[in-house]
């Protein structure tokens, strides 16, 4: 049997009007990413086997009931459509790649009844961005995957917007992808029915280290980069900092606590490059994330990246990846209009 929750405990679901089994309904979005999906239902899959009854019940959708096809090639074949609605659902918009092009007012329109409704609404990986689309994050903490959280707070900046891997604020839930709903379904378990539960599921599935809601994403700088130099790591760390405005190599020496010259010679020895074409290269890297992940027009993302024109923007980008940033958003980025899409 399932361990009781614990006085004053909060459902992650079903709130004040809890049933069981609680329903789920995936809403998968094409390219959604696999992995974000099978970490957020396996974990409730094992709490029904472990607890020895349905705890959890669920059904995949999609847009129009048809196929839909994962960033991993896999194509899964839903339940249900958007049209076919039951009554005390919790929706779980699962997204991926390429998000911003498979938008729509249909999935506004269906998000926002949702909510009219009393729904408990959440979202995993890029899924964020739909529920904010449709304003349901206004207000409500939220997170989405690290690569895509500038381009998230470009296109809503009033949004309170965090790193961590996963976002419970009141009836909004969001997490930031890969095996973070793992995490966060485990804990909703554990806030449903109990640490004992939660622990066993986690154990079940191998997890042996389950992770906070407030854990950051990524891991450190020094494991990414497999740099330990600690002036180094502060003169890059300052320059992700400041990707929209770009500071001299004088201030980032001297609050890296080198002089020019070491810091220069820093980064030939260790990275092989020169501290400029580092920061540009960074900047570059932004700009590419915004133009696939944003319908931002060209010469935002240049001033979003420290460019102070679209021509210089374009050069630099043509020399670094062989082609103009249209040439990139045409080739595989949201077109400009997608913001509006029907």
């Amino acid at each position: 049997m399932a361990a009781r929750r614990g006085p004053g405990a909060r459902p992650m679901f079903g709130g004040a009007r809890r049933q069981t089994p609680e329903r789920i309904g995936f809403l998968l979005i094409a390219d959604f990413s696999m992995i974000a999906f099978t970490s957020s239902v396996e974990p409730l899959r094992m709490a029904n086997r472990l607890a020895g009854q349905r705890l959890y019940d669920w059904r995949l959708m999609s847009v129009d009931g048809q196929p839909v096809r994962a960033s991993n090639g896999v194509t899964v074949i839903p339940d249900a459509g958007l049209d076919d609605v039951v009554a005390g659902e919790i929706p779980i918009v699962c997204a991926g790649i390429n998000v911003a092009q498979y938008g729509s007012r249909r999935i506004d329109a269906w998000l926002r009844a949702a909510a009219r409704g009393g729904a408990m609404l959440g979202a995993v990986c890029t899924g964020s961005l739909l529920l904010a689309r449709a304003g349901l994050l206004d207000g409500h903490r939220c997170t989405i995957h690290w690569e895509d959280m500038e381009s998230f707070a470009e296109a809503f900046p009033d949004l309170d917007i965090t790193a961590t891997l996963f976002e419970i604020d009141r009836d909004r839930f969001t997490c930031s992808g890969g095996t973070a709903p793992l995490d966060m379904m485990v804990h909703g378990i554990a806030l449903d029915h109990g640490h004992a539960l939660a622990v066993g599921v986690a154990e079940e599935l191998l997890h042996a280290f389950m992770r906070h809601p407030y854990d950051p994403q990524r891991t450190s700088l020094q494991h990414r980069t497999g740099i330990s130099h600690p002036k180094l790591l502060a003169a890059i760390t300052q320059m992700e900092a400041f990707l929209e405005a770009p500071v001299s190599l004088a201030e980032l020496a001297a609050n890296a606590g080198a002089s020019t010259r070491q810091l220069e010679r820093l980064f030939h020895d260790h990275l092989g490059t020169t501290p400029s074409r580092y920061y540009l290269e960074l900047r570059l890297q932004r700009a590419r994330a915004l133009l696939h992940q944003t319908a931002l027009p060209i010469m935002q993302v240049a001033v979003a990246c420290g460019f102070a024109s679209a021509s210089h923007f374009a050069k630099c980008y043509r020399a670094h990846y062989g082609h103009t940033p249209r040439a990139e958003r045409s080739a595989g980025g949201p077109a400009e209009t997608a913001a509006s899409a029907n």
